[in-house]
Order: C-alpha cells, then structure tokens, then sequence
C-alpha cells in the first residue's frame, strides 16, 4: 500500500465548521470576551485568526504583533494587512527592549545560547499575551498544528502557553490547505514556516526534514498505526528521517502534559481528580437550613 500527501485530504469545509463551533462552544463555557491572539504573519496565526473571526467576531479579537530587531519587516506588514483585512484591532509591540533586560539583568546570560535565548524570545510573548487577556478578561488563542505539536517544535510555557488551540489537529501541509481554501493570501500560503526566535530561521532548514514528509510520517504513525518498517515501504521516506521524526515525538512527550505529581493520597490531581471545563459543584445542601 502506498501513502501519500493526497491520503491527508479531509474535507475542508466540514473542518471549518467543527473549529468555528468548537471555538463558540469553548467561550460560551468559559465565560470570557474574546481571544488575544499572536499574530505574525506566517500561516498558522494567519489560519487561526481567520477561524476566530468567523467564530466570535472582529470586535472579540485582539491581535498582538510582537516582532523582535530581527522580525523581517515582511512578516510585520503581513501581520498588519492580515488585521486590517479582518477588521481586528491590533496593537505592535518591539520586544527587544525587554529581552535586554533580562540580558542586562542576568549575570549568567550568554550569548552564544541559540536555544535559550530563542525561547525566551517565545516567553516573553506569551507573557504579554496573558497580561492582555487577563486585563480583558480574554483567552490567549494558541496557533501551533498537529505537526508542531507532535514533535515538540514549540516553547514550553511559550508559544505552547494557551488556552486553545483551534488548529491542533491540523497537519501542517493540511494548514496550508485549508488557508487556501479559505482564501488566505498566496504569499502566506506559501510562506515558508518559522517560529523567528533567531535570525534566519526556517523550520524545515532546522529539522533538516520537510513538512510534507514529516506529516506522512506522523499520519502513518499515529492515524494509521502503522509500524515503523510499514512507514518505509508504504512512503518511500529513509529510515532515517523516520527515527528523526518519532524520536523527536518521544522526546518532546513532556511538553504535552501538565507536570507529574506523586500518588501519595488515594485522590491525585491529574490522575483522578480532573474537572471539565464547565464542572460545577453542587453546593445547595449548604442552603439547608434544617441543621
């Protein structure tokens, strides 16, 4: 059996319609006023903010333009039409100024930390985007894809910290297709992707991998169970690239779950206490007025 790019086809209108009540379920529950997105101009917060748009309103997004000295001005126009284009307000804030002082700041700070420095970068957004929301009383709207997600290609408590991630179980060559289909500009579409924690960056570059097999691999793994030898034969992608990308899945695990707790009681957080969203506790036998 042979699997290829068209093997990820889903119908796109149907996936439009599942987001956009998701997301309306999600803020009738939630009791909030909108959402504050991070919009950079590249194709995952381009996609997201269309889908909040056509969930909530214009008038119930805010979106923050966050570039740094190395943001090409590209990305930052892209960003603004993207918002005007929509009727979202948007406000651009330089985040350079308050990355200097954590490097003024810090006695160990170096320079030469590529990583660290990159996601402090992702940190610092995501601690504006959470003083806006709660100043709003708003949810931040997350923007990371099912690949991204996968295989750790995110910020811990960076751009990982959201409430919602409307495009989560969305590929990323299906992300670009829907954008498409929803009449996102070309020049996004087609814009190669990149999280800009460092000069130059380009996640394909990076991950020495393409999107396109990255998500043939993960749609064998994880929607067909298919076994690693399968993925092989049935892609044509060298073994190789298919350890790079499941090691990447195994490694990255943690950033997908809430901090381990030991059992020590008989009830644990997160093992068998979990609350859903809109759980609420009945307290009228607290009204009885018979004791």
């Amino acid at each position: 059996m042979r699997i290829d790019l068209n093997s990820l086809e889903i119908n796109y209108s149907y996936a439009e319609k599942r987001i956009i009540d998701f997301i309306k379920e999600y803020v009738d529950k939630s009791n909030v006023n909108g959402f504050v997105i991070g919009l950079s101009g590249g194709i995952d917060s381009t996609l997201t903010v269309h889908l909040l748009e056509k969930a909530v309103g214009s008038g119930k997004i805010l979106a923050l333009i966050l570039p740094t000295y190395f943001t090409p001005k590209e990305d930052v126009e892209d960003a603004k039409n993207i918002a005007e284009k929509l009727g979202i307000k948007y406000t651009l804030i330089n985040i350079s100024e308050i990355f200097n002082s954590y490097r003024n700041t810090i006695p160990y700070f170096d320079e030469k930390d590529k990583i660290s420095n990159g996601n402090l970068y992702a940190r610092i957004r995501m601690n504006i985007l959470y003083y806006t929301a709660n100043k709003m009383n708003y949810l931040v709207a997350g923007t990371g894809d099912k690949s991204e997600l996968l295989i750790g290609y995110f910020t811990k408590y960076g751009d990982g910290g959201c409430d919602i991630l409307p495009i989560g179980d969305l590929y990323k060559t299906q992300v670009r297709k829907m954008a498409k289909y929803l009449r996102v500009p070309e020049k996004i579409v087609l814009k190669p992707s990149s999280p800009r924690l460092w000069p130059g960056q380009e996640a394909e570059k990076e991950l020495n991998i393409t999107y396109s097999e990255i998500d043939l691999i993960l749609y064998c793994f994880f929607d067909k169970r298919m076994s690693v030898k399968d993925i092989v034969n049935a892609t044509g992608i060298s073994k190789e690239k298919v350890k790079l990308v499941l090691e990447r899945v195994y490694k990255s695990a943690h950033k997908r779950r809430l901090p381990p707790i030991p059992r020590i009681s008989g009830r644990t957080i997160g093992i068998d206490i979990n609350f859903p969203l809109n759980y609420k506790i009945d307290l009228s036998s607290l009204n009885d007025k018979t004791d």
